[in-house]
């Protein structure tokens, strides 16, 4: 899978809480999320994450994509390329909070990941994020949404090519 020209991008993350937001056996988790989210700002390739009031919000929605579950925790994030989110995700400190995920979140109906395509001045919101999860329940891996086994070979690629430059 290529990335097609003029489309960055997207992922969409979230999971379920074991306790509520305020409860000290989350507190890790809840006490870095700011930490987290500059590092994914700082990072090369970063594009846009959806703002922490509205994915709140949208968590909240008794009538949204999650039923207003309020131990909800997502993400909704553009990247300029695969490259770009794979560095993040497991080159930098967020690897050693998704290493410690199964202290804070149930280990059924979590590690819920999607990744698509978006045009470059695109931002997508949680009904197109979990419209992409749901399609990936249904079909497995296409071309219209993913996980990092469809990215392996451009990812593969990339790592090639650096080793060359």
């Amino acid at each position: 899978m290529m990335q097609p020209a003029g489309h960055h991008l997207a992922e969409f993350n979230f999971g379920v809480l074991r306790h509520d937001w305020d409860d000290p056996r989350v507190a890790e988790f809840a006490d870095n999320l700011d930490r987290v989210n500059a590092l994914a700002v700082e990072s090369p390739g970063y594009v846009w994450h959806m703002s922490d009031e509205e994915m709140d919000a949208g968590q909240k929605n008794p009538d949204g994509v999650f039923g207003g579950n309020p131990r909800t925790a997502s993400m909704l994030s553009v990247w300029a390329d695969a490259q770009s989110l794979h560095h993040y995700v497991w080159k930098t400190a967020h690897r050693d909070y998704y290493d410690k995920r199964r202290d804070w979140f149930d280990a059924e109906g979590n590690s819920n990941l999607v990744m698509w395509w978006v045009p470059v001045d695109h931002r997508p919101d949680l009904m197109e994020g979990m419209a992409r999860f749901d399609h990936l329940n249904e079909y497995g891996e296409t071309d219209h949404a993913f996980g990092w086994k469809r990215l392996a070979p451009l990812l593969k690629w990339a790592r090639k090519r650096e080793q060359y430059a």
